[in-house]
């Protein structure tokens, strides 16, 4: 029998309550910094945010400058960050495991998101360990040979890609799986979930496309589209071997919850779920992201400077910018995003809202949502 249920959607306020206080935290501290060690790739990704070279920016931080913004990173306080070493493939960086290493005795929490080439090595991952990396990211677009490496824009990376995540799993790495989400790749999302399967990760993630960089030439899904999307990911993750998150969709947070109250969960279970744990982060709040010459921004795919670590304190930036203040307080926002009941919960994303509007406190336009309607579940398909 197909169940259905018409629910309210309003967002208690026992929850948007807490994310107003977690908003506090993370206007102290954010809880991920991604740093763009290089532009430098032996990729050629279609979708590449950073529009990456195949050799490496002669304005990069250099070690020494690398090193000391590791030290401005740790004043942040004790809870710690976690830092996520990204490029361009970071692997380009000769002194990438000995700033892992210095950020590691820090006390910082260190990741490495290396693009899938022939220089990731098993060696590199055993380095990878020795230096203390606690987990690392892969990317996989499509479940065949063919859609992936349509995507990626070389030849080979889809084996080389299954073959390194085996061999990041054996060194004793944690992990994480991306997969880049356009109207392209969403037709094959269940047969990539399928592959993915029968690893052992921490965590696969749906990056959902922002029109910057090589993007701009992508189509995104409708948000229809990624309506759906997003129950199918609630149903999947009832008997996943591992969790499955978004970026750059926190609409998925309102689905989600509103799955979990009619599931008759309490709010502290809600809260404790790998998607309640990120309620409320989002650009700027809880996201930081550091450029190959040490630009500062809001996130990697919001493309509007506050300063930079070679002329200014990474801490107070991130603290005290207009920017980042002001993509804190959600009643700033515009249109349904600023109406919306799950603001605090979600807030849309500010970097889509920048790419489509030039104005990052519009609202998210891959969001189907009105606030205040009603919505029927029906085996998992929501239909307003």
């Amino acid at each position: 029998m197909i169940g259905s249920i018409m629910m309210e959607l309003e967002a208690p306020k026992d929850v948007s309550g807490a994310c107003a206080a977690n908003r506090f935290v993370h206007s102290r501290a954010p809880l991920l910094v991604y740093w763009e060690l290089t532009r430098a790739c032996g990729l050629a990704c279609r979708h590449c945010r950073a529009e990456a070279i195949a050799e490496r920016d002669a304005r990069e931080l250099d070690t020494a400058e690398a090193e000391a913004l590791l030290e401005k990173i740790r004043g942040f306080g004790e809870r710690g960050c976690h830092v996520v070493l990204t490029g361009g493939d970071p692997l380009k960086r000769p002194d990438l495991c000995a700033l892992v290493a210095y950020g590691a005795r820090l006390g910082l929490t260190m990741s490495v998101a290396p693009s899938s080439t022939n220089a990731l090595t098993r060696e590199a991952f055993q380095r990878f360990k020795d230096s203390g990396v606690e987990s690392i990211s892969l990317s996989l677009d499509g479940s065949t040979a063919e859609r992936h490496d349509r995507i990626r824009g070389i030849s080979g990376c889809f084996e080389r890609t299954l073959d390194t995540a085996w061999d990041a799993l054996r060194a004793g790495l944690r992990l994480q799986v991306n997969t880049l989400l356009t109207a392209e790749t969403l037709p094959d999302v269940p047969e990539i979930y399928q592959l993915l399967s029968s690893l052992p990760l921490m965590r696969w993630k749906l990056f959902n496309l922002i029109a910057v960089g090589r993007g701009r030439t992508l189509s995104e899904p409708t948000p229809e589209q990624s309506e759906s999307l997003h129950h199918w990911i609630c149903e999947i993750s009832k008997s996943s071997p591992f969790p499955v998150a978004t970026t750059e969709a926190p609409h998925f947070r309102r689905i989600a919850l509103t799955r979990m109250r009619a599931d008759g969960l309490a709010l502290a279970a809600i809260l404790k779920s790998p998607v309640g744990r990120g309620f409320g982060v989002r650009d700027g709040n809880g996201i930081m992201f550091i450029s190959h010459t040490g630009d500062v921004f809001p996130s990697g795919f919001l493309p509007l400077p506050v300063g930079n670590v070679r002329s200014a304190d990474v801490v107070d930036l991130y603290r005290t910018s207009n920017l980042f203040r002001s993509l804190r307080l959600t009643r700033s926002y515009k249109g349904k995003c600023g109406r919306c009941e799950f603001r605090e919960i979600c807030g849309g994303s500010r970097a889509r809202a920048y790419a489509r509007y030039h104005d990052p406190l519009e609202s998210d336009p891959l969001c189907a949502y009105e606030p205040g309607q009603k919505q029927t579940i029906i085996d998992g398909v929501a239909n307003a």
